[in-house]
């Protein structure tokens, strides 16, 4: 069974760094794909970054293309998002998410197997 835990989030400034983790406790995660998601509250929870489970295949929302980057250890049964270049816009509730095994990697939420519990994420101007 998966169970994710991400870590990672906190206060950064615009223009910094954070670098979230998120490791599988049921360590099975390599044999999903893995994305990470955002939610602000009143919107809905958009998709962010994925990567498949060999982690040879990446995709990213344009919002954060060329300053965001996903990467796996699969040894380690954890996901990364290495966020770089931090806007206030970033600020929002990170979800990690394993997804279908149809799918290279979870881009909707109809792709999302297994979610972790979120971790806070605040830039500021």
């Amino acid at each position: 069974q998966v169970q994710l835990v991400e870590s990672g989030g906190g206060l950064a400034q615009a223009g910094g760094s954070l670098r979230l983790s998120c490791v599988d406790a049921g360590r099975t995660f390599s044999s999903y794909g893995a994305g990470w998601f955002r939610h602000v509250p009143g919107r809905e929870r958009l998709f962010v970054a994925g990567i498949n489970r060999s982690g040879d295949s990446t995709g990213y929302a344009d919002s954060v293309k060329g300053r965001f980057t996903i990467s796996r250890d699969n040894a380690k049964n954890t996901v990364y998002l290495q966020m770089n270049s931090l806007k206030p816009e970033d600020t929002a509730v990170y979800f990690c998410a394993a997804g279908k095994r149809t799918y290279p990697f979870p881009y909707y939420h109809r792709e999302v197997n297994f979610w972790g519990q979120g971790t806070q994420v605040t830039v500021s101007s």
